[in-house]
């Protein structure tokens, strides 16, 4: 049996109470789960703002059952009339298709997305543009027949702009190598690990939204077990002034 873990970490640029990344998770309904993470242009309000409007659209079509591919262009197409193509967002929709069997990477964003397997890690960085501008945008989609051992990780620009004010820019590929980061472990501990470097490369000041989604395919050996899906969510609710 295979067993899908799916991870988010997130924090907002430092003194910026809302953060311009959007992350939202819906069950297909005809099998399987979607993940669409959003990076609005600008920052704080305005930012999500922007990335809600991409979001919404597309999470409320997933769960419609309309394919990843339109999803990407009819987000692309809202944003643009909402806001009268003056503003832009980079948007990955990563999905677990049980229908198909497969792994869905759709990419409209100047940003890869990581797809590590048995074989080592590789970026899926063929060109693509962000959403809400262009009169035409396509997203760049991979489709694959999901296996164990597949781990897709999808950011926004936070994690590869942190530490460059400070000359030491997180070198991701090496950090995807270091012994007890991403290799095999569980996608929560990936999602933590990267989030974890990208805050201290920045002194726990993050110059920019931060947002890593980590999605993992494993097996699981021994006799069948009940169906159940867990979620877990967590996070932290400031002191009021």
């Amino acid at each position: 049996m295979l067993h899908v873990e799916l991870a988010v970490a997130k924090v907002p640029k430092y003194a910026v109470r809302e953060s311009g990344d959007s992350v939202e998770v819906t069950e297909r309904p005809h099998g399987g789960l979607s993940v669409v993470i959003v990076d609005g242009q600008r920052s704080g309000q305005s930012a999500k703002a922007i990335s809600n409007i991409a979001v919404r659209k597309a999470i409320s079509l997933l769960s419609e059952g309309v394919r990843d591919g339109a999803v990407a262009r009819a987000a692309h197409d809202y944003l643009r009339t909402q806001r009268g193509g003056q503003v832009s967002a980079e948007l990955t929709i990563i999905s677990v298709d049980l229908e198909t069997r497969t792994l869905v990477i759709s990419r409209n964003s100047r940003l890869p997305v990581v797809l590590g397997d048995e074989e080592g890690w590789q970026l899926l960085d063929a060109p693509a543009e962000g959403v809400g501008t262009q009169p035409r945008s396509r997203p760049v989609i991979n489709e694959l027949p999901l296996v164990p051992g597949q781990t897709v990780i999808a950011f926004t620009d936070g994690l590869t702009h942190a530490g460059k004010r400070a000359g030491r820019p997180l070198n991701l590929a090496a950090m995807l190598e270091q012994p007890g980061c991403c290799r095999d472990a569980p996608a929560q501990q990936i999602a933590d690990s990267l989030l974890e470097t990208a805050l201290r490369l920045e002194n726990g000041r993050p110059g920019d939204d931060v947002s890593i989604v980590v999605v993992r395919v494993t097996a699981v050996a021994g006799a069948a077990q009940p169906e159940v899906r867990r979620m877990t969510v967590s996070f932290p609710i400031p002191n009021t002034a």
